[in-house]
């Protein structure tokens, strides 16, 4: 008997095959866990032709590396991009009163374009109350659709900011619209009536002194709101001045006139007064109260740099405002 031999077998290189009946190789046979890699893989691919409503997607050839290029990554659907209109802000609408006197009209354009300037690619817009065009029913009609906000190119509150300019956004409802509080008081309209008093020939040396005074000319109006604004705004020019004194006077419907208070100013022995013009643009009222000075009077406010400040400022004061009651607030005390 043949002792058995205790060498090991030689292991094939090649994994078990099976055969058929002749004895002939066929299929390498894979492991559990070739095997069970092998039928994920295909499992897979099958479930990735499946889209999840169970309709079959298209299948795409795939290159023999069955890699992708980075162009072939799939990318997800772009989300819409707002259109401009969508994207636009309000227009900012400013309200002006409207004036014969053709410098008015091209004064608050050249505020407007300062505006502009300010803030590129914000549509902004003139409208006037009455005797200039356009007039602002016909700016809003342009409007159509849009959102805009009405800033009153107006130092106070009155008749024209409370009533007149809700009636126009009434009468337009194909607008939405916002109304902001009008220019006065506010610091900014100081600064720009101080910077018109120092072209004047204001000295700074005045400030403080006993012969100077200042008379805050205005259009005047019968509503109170409307002289109490002016007098807060002559508070404050006179803060500004070093406490020199500020006396409001008005062209109209109210007192006292700025003749009467110049001659008042001079009984207490202030014989070095300067009328600040408290006024948009130039216009009558404007052209009366300089008439009286009896020096160079100040400009009106127009284009002055703080001016457009101020309007913008207004109207983002009147964006920021969202609720009903907000915006009476802002009517009511700026």
């Amino acid at each position: 008997m043949t002792e058995p031999s205790t060498q090991q077998p030689r292991r094939s290189p090649l994994p078990p095959t099976d055969t058929d009946s002749g004895g002939r190789s066929t299929v390498p046979l894979d492991s559990t866990a070739q095997l069970l890699t092998r039928i994920t893989a295909q499992l897979g691919t099958q479930l990735s032709l499946v889209s999840r409503n169970g309709t079959r997607r298209p299948m795409h050839r795939t290159r023999p590396s069955d890699t992708l290029r980075p162009s072939d990554t799939p990318r997800h659907p772009a989300a819409p991009r707002p259109s401009p209109a969508e994207a636009a802000p309000p227009t900012l609408l400013v309200v002006a009163h409207g004036s014969r006197d053709p410098q008015a009209l091209r004064t608050v354009l050249a505020l407007l374009d300062r505006v502009r300037d300010l803030r590129p690619g914000l549509d902004v817009r003139l409208g006037h109350i009455e005797l200039n065009q356009p007039l602002l029913p016909d700016t809003l009609d342009g409007l159509r659709g849009s959102d805009a906000v009405l800033v009153p190119l107006l130092l106070g509150r009155g008749h024209h900011v409370k009533h007149d300019l809700p009636a126009a956004a009434a009468a337009a409802p194909s607008v939405r619209t916002r109304i902001a509080a009008p220019l006065g008081p506010h610091p900014l309209l100081v600064e720009a009536l101080y910077g018109r008093l120092v072209e004047a020939g204001w000295d700074p040396a005045d400030e403080g002194g006993r012969r100077a005074a200042v008379v805050l000319a205005a259009a005047g109006s019968r509503d109170p709101d409307s002289a109490q604004d002016t007098r807060r705004t002559a508070r404050m020019l006179a803060e500004r001045l070093g406490g020199v004194p500020v006396v409001p006077a008005y062209a109209s419907a109210a007192t006292p006139t700025v003749p009467a208070a110049l001659r008042a100013l001079a009984a207490r022995g202030r014989h070095r007064t300067f009328v600040a013009s408290y006024f948009t643009a130039p216009g009558r009222f404007a052209s009366a109260a300089a008439s009286a000075a009896p020096r160079t009077a100040a400009v009106p406010l127009g284009a002055h740099p703080a001016m457009a400040r101020l309007l913008l400022h207004r109207y983002d004061q009147a964006l920021s405002a969202t609720a009903p009651s907000e915006m009476v607030s802002l009517l009511a005390s700026a």
